[in-house]
């Protein structure tokens, strides 16, 4: 049997027996968007379950390479090509029109956020963890024992931390005497 492909398939069976005529369908030829992309294994980076993604990529007419689909791995022992909701949404974490790309501040009675510089932001940050650290920091607790904590500032680590960012966020905030933290590895 000559190698017949699914649309001519479909043309010679039902849709042949129903009375459709497919002659136009047969002379369609799509264009797809992801033709001639290159293709990047990543993690979804929303929960702790590590499902498997595949992005396309493409260079643009303007030399920046463009990212144009998202989609689940197939080969993946963890999701086989499925996707949860906010995993299927995950292009716009980096195509969205709504995302904000630099980093902006209110000042203390202000109206308006103004664009800073990712040094001020994290020099803002720096300062403001110190201040804080420093006005609630406890050395001895009400009985007298040496407990050397920081009560004012609290972490959440993100469900998309990896093992390692987990270990590290939680030497750095147990350094600086930190109580109440906790990491999100839940969906």
């Amino acid at each position: 049997m000559e190698n017949v492909t699914r649309r001519e398939f479909l043309g010679l069976g039902a849709a042949g027996a129903l009375g459709f005529d497919l002659t136009k369908a047969a002379q369609f030829k799509q264009n797809l968007l992801i033709e001639g992309a290159t293709v990047s294994h990543s993690v979804c980076p929303y929960c702790a379950v590590g499902c498997s993604l595949l992005a396309y990529t493409k260079k643009a007419a303007n030399g920046h390479v463009e990212l144009l689909q998202i989609e689940g791995d197939p080969d993946s022992p963890v999701n086989e090509g499925t996707l949860c909701p906010k995993g299927a949404s995950s292009l716009q974490l980096a195509v969205s029109r709504r995302r904000v790309p630099n980093p902006l501040y209110r000042a203390p009675g202000a109206t308006t956020w103004t664009r800073v510089s990712w040094d001020f932001t994290l020099d803002k940050l720096a300062r403001n963890i110190k201040e804080s650290r420093d006005r609630t920091f406890v050395t001895q607790d009400a009985n007298g024992n040496v407990v050397n904590r920081c009560e004012g500032i609290a972490f959440a680590g993100g469900a998309a931390f990896s093992s390692e960012e987990g270990y590290l966020a939680t030497k750095l905030m147990r350094g600086l005497g930190v109580v109440h933290l906790e990491q999100q590895a839940r969906v």
